[in-house]
């Protein structure tokens, strides 16, 4: 297993990522994550040790999506910096769409990926400006 640096193969994941969150498909999201996972934030922090913990964690990120009629979500890779042989941290700005074709303004995160068997997974997401 090598550390995901490829653009196409980061791109296939955070596109089942961004699939994952506006559809709110909290099995798929969980998927997405190596465990114990964490998320910082400037306010906040929080840990997750199972696949049903990640999927309580973002329970309510479906309805934000759709009270904002957000139907997509777009990855722009900023930056991706390779740590170890397994390890990479991928920077990324969030580009959403709206039911009407409109650009919504996105957030920005770092994230912390682990390869495995089954091809990247978050470990940690931080939440950056």
């Amino acid at each position: 297993m090598q550390a995901p640096t490829d653009s196409d193969e980061l791109t296939d994941f955070f596109d089942r990522y961004g699939t994952a969150l506006t559809s709110g498909d909290v099995s798929a999201i969980a998927n997405c994550y190596a465990l114990p996972g964490m998320v910082v934030a400037d306010s906040y922090s929080f840990t997750f040790a199972s696949p049903a913990a990640v999927a309580l964690s973002f329970l309510g990120a479906a309805p934000a999506y759709q009270e904002q009629r957000i139907v997509a979500a777009h990855a722009q890779l900023r930056e991706v910096q390779p740590l170890s042989a397994r390890l990479t941290m991928v920077a990324v700005e969030w580009e959403y769409l709206d039911s009407s074709g409109n650009a919504v303004p996105g957030e920005r995160y770092r994230y912390l990926l682990r390869v495995d068997e089954h091809g990247p997974r978050i470990t940690t997401v931080v939440a950056t400006h």
